[in-house]
């Protein structure tokens, strides 16, 4: 057999054509044994780590063990199988992978050992600093617990699939879950940490949050609030001082207990949020009410310690936000600004991310513990048919001022408690923008957060003027970069045009420019858009503002589309069996509602189910009119209000 006639491939155009019978053994226990050389053939030849390939007999040709490459040492197994001899399973000594395996064993133990061995096998990469084959194994197989179902029958799979143009395994529409997880990590924006529920964050993601960062921080200075930093630890006592607040935190708060190898006297909690390690100290720099307000901004990170399906950006144990703690004379004043941040955070969404959303308040049973109310923007993922809390604006009325004795005295030389609020966002804002817009080939990012808005991509082919197109390229490059568009050009001369296309669509970038020998004779560039795919040429005298006109284009359709499928799933409904089904079709229900907690907590019993319970999701501040005699769809009581209910990924 050829070398490019391995059974690697011959399994890689099986699985393409969805026909693995023309390779595949009938016996369950052997394909699963080929599903799991495959995988491990591949990732061999990745690292560039040889196996070791057993032979029965010894001899100066036919050595007993032999160094020999993934795709090699797959043949050898492969044909093994075929012909129902032993099955010698890569043994190689120096990264520990087990002793030999014999035929039929169970597909639980198999799976059981292959995991053992590739935990053994990033061990020793790790101790041995070899980077490439730890990254390989970090990309490969720590991305699932689900080692049989998601990599070894999957992998090659996948590898034809970039091939041939498409390169993720899983499509949006159709599992919307590992679609997810696979393009969070393949589009470079995070990396899974050895911590389950924390994350690494790639430069790529990094510089979205750090746009946010820009625009929100300059607007906040505008308003007078000023940056600080406290630090992450909390005393236990302090923690606890407000009993409703603390209460709504506990299960999700970390605690330090050791030091080394003491114990430590007192518990040490990591900060959930940081009321509590404010707000002694406001009560020490406020004493008069020209102290007043204060208003303190910082930027930092959090750890709540989530037990339930963390997922990146989303639910994760440690993450980036902002949040705000500001502290007012009176009422009027502290109810003004959680209106003005919360608008705030609605420009982020929808003119940055381009991701629209709702402005509201929420019920008292899913307001913030311990405050007086809240306020949120709320998003909607079509795709799974659930709300997402995108921000929020607290107003904490008077009770923490109580609790730490935040008092001034006033104009009147009369003591009094100061009003306060809170409020942050957080790089869950990243992930609902990218549940959003993302499509089956990857990110799909707004220009305005995008890291990079334009890359140029040089078409070199055999007898063209190289060098022309590739002065053209800086050519272009100088010139957006002088307009302040971010764009970089990719000359990298070991991958081809079209595999550049794939990476750059797989990370999102707005717009492809492409400039081959027929560009560079008509003095024109070729502009491909990530939304839409539409191609157009610019005459290179008008670049800078064609580029800047798709730009903006592109921004305002990906906001349009998303507005529009998120209006698709908004369903009007007055009775429960219509609120039951608009809820079994993943729809966010807008429905009238007699406002009463007890209610709100019948609905969620009601409802409760595999797919969670539904929920209140805010009260828009943009009421439709409520005609006089409206019923409650769940108590049959006079309605009060409208209100959006559905499934959270809260």
């Amino acid at each position: 057999m050829g070398a490019d006639e391995s059974y690697v491939t011959m399994y890689a155009k099986s699985c393409c054509d969805d026909d693995e019978d023309q390779l595949l053994p009938e016996n369950s226990t052997d394909q699963f044994m080929i599903r799991v050389s495959v995988s491990i053939a591949v990732v061999a030849d990745r690292a560039g780590c040889p196996l070791v390939c057993f032979n029965s007999r010894n001899s100066v040709l036919y050595p007993r063990q032999r160094l020999v490459s993934g795709t090699e040492w797959c043949n050898y197994v492969m044909w093994n199988i075929i012909e129902n001899t032993q099955v010698p399973f890569p043994l190689e000594e120096d990264i520990h992978w087990g002793p030999t395996l014999s035929t039929n064993p169970t597909s639980e133990n198999l799976s059981e050992i292959i995991s053992g061995r590739l935990a053994q096998f990033a061990g020793d990469c790790a101790a041995n600093q070899d980077i490439r084959c730890m990254e390989v194994y970090i990309n490969l197989f720590k991305v699932s617990p689900l080692l049989h179902h998601r990599l070894l029958e999957g992998t090659m799979k996948r590898e034809v699939k970039c091939e041939a143009g498409r390169g993720l395994l899983y499509r949006k529409d159709e599992n919307f879950g590992e679609w997810y997880s696979e393009v969070v990590v393949d589009g470079e924006m995070i990396e899974y940490y050895d911590i389950s529920g924390c994350y690494i964050l790639r430069p790529w993601a990094m510089s979205i949050w750090e746009v946010m960062q820009t625009f929100f921080d300059a607007e906040i200075k505008k308003m007078k609030i000023k940056n600080c930093y406290f630090p992450l630890f909390v005393s236990s006592g302090v923690l606890q001082k407000e009993k409703d607040h603390i209460e709504g935190f506990a299960p999700e708060v970390a605690w330090v207990t050791k030091s080394g190898e003491s114990e430590l006297e007192m518990p040490i909690a990591i900060r959930p949020t940081s009321e509590t390690v404010m707000y002694p100290y406001f009560s020490k720099w406020i004493r008069g009410h020209r102290d007043l307000p204060l208003r303190l901004n910082q930027w930092c990170n959090v750890v709540r310690w989530e037990f339930s399906n963390p997922t990146p950006f989303i639910r994760s144990r440690e993450f980036l936000w902002q949040e705000g703690h500001t502290a007012f004379a009176t009422k009027k004043e502290a109810d003004t600004e959680v209106l003005e941040v919360l608008e705030l955070y609605r420009r982020i969404y929808e003119e940055f991310l381009a991701v629209p959303v709702i402005k509201g308040k929420k019920s008292e049973h899913e307001k913030f513990a311990g405050g007086l109310y809240t306020t949120s923007v709320e998003a909607f993922v079509p795709n799974t048919g659930r709300g997402i809390e995108g921000a929020t604006s607290h107003s904490l009325g008077q009770n923490f001022a109580k609790m730490f004795e935040i008092n001034f005295e006033n104009e009147k030389g009369e003591k009094s408690m100061v009003w306060q609020n809170s409020w942050a966002c957080t790089t869950r804002t990243i992930g609902v923008m990218i549940m959003v817009h993302g499509d089956d080939k990857g990110l799909v990012l707004p220009p305005k957060v995008a890291p990079l808005q334009v890359v140029v991509i040089p078409e070199c082919y055999e007898d063209a003027n190289i060098w022309g197109i590739f002065d053209a390229c800086a050519d272009v490059i100088k010139s957006l970069e002088e307009a302040g568009i971010r764009a970089e050009a990719d000359y990298r001369d070991n991958y081809s045009p079209g595999w550049k296309y794939s990476h750059w669509e797989m990370k999102g970038v707005p717009l492809r420019i492409e400039i081959g020998p027929k560009d560079l004779a008509n003095n024109q560039v070729r502009a491909v858009r990530r939304d839409n795919s539409a191609k157009s040429d610019i005459p290179m005298a008008d670049l800078v503002k064609g580029v800047k006109d798709m730009l903006n284009n592109i921004q305002q359709s990906l906001f349009d589309a998303a507005t529009q499928k998120r209006d698709a799933c908004i369903h009007v409904v007055h009775t429960w069996e219509e609120f039951t089904e608009a809820l079994g079709e993943k729809k966010m229900i807008l429905a009238p509602w007699c406002d009463e907690e007890e209610v709100e907590k019948d609905v969620k019993t009601r409802t409760n189910g595999e797919m969670g319970a539904a929920k209140s999701l805010c009260t828009p501040f943009d009421q439709p009119a409520l005609p006089e005699g409206t019923l409650c769809f769940a108590s049959g009581k006079p309605a009060k209000k409208w209100t959006y209910w559905g499934r959270s990924n809260l």
